[in-house]
């Protein structure tokens, strides 16, 4: 069931992040790995400052998913051809 959430979780987190980023997403699947791997980069970005998310809280989880994605959408919109 936590993958579920999680799914949920880093779908809502890559769709605010593409539209912060782009004013649009890249659409729903890959907004979707976006935000599951923003999920993961998210935490551990929050792990080096010192800033630990309670694993049970949703609003936490999607603040730092929503991070890692828009750090990773950054990223990648430097090696996307214009």
């Amino acid at each position: 069931m936590n993958f579920i959430w999680y799914i949920l979780i880093g779908l809502v987190a890559g769709s605010v992040a593409g539209k912060l980023t782009q004013g649009k997403g890249f659409g729903f699947w890959v907004d979707l790995v976006v935000g599951i791997i923003g999920g993961v980069l998210g935490g551990w970005l929050f792990g080096l400052m010192g800033i630990w998310v309670e694993s049970g809280s949703i609003v936490g989880n999607l603040v730092s998913s929503t991070v890692g994605a828009i750090v990773l959408l950054a990223v990648v919109s430097l090696f996307r051809k214009r």
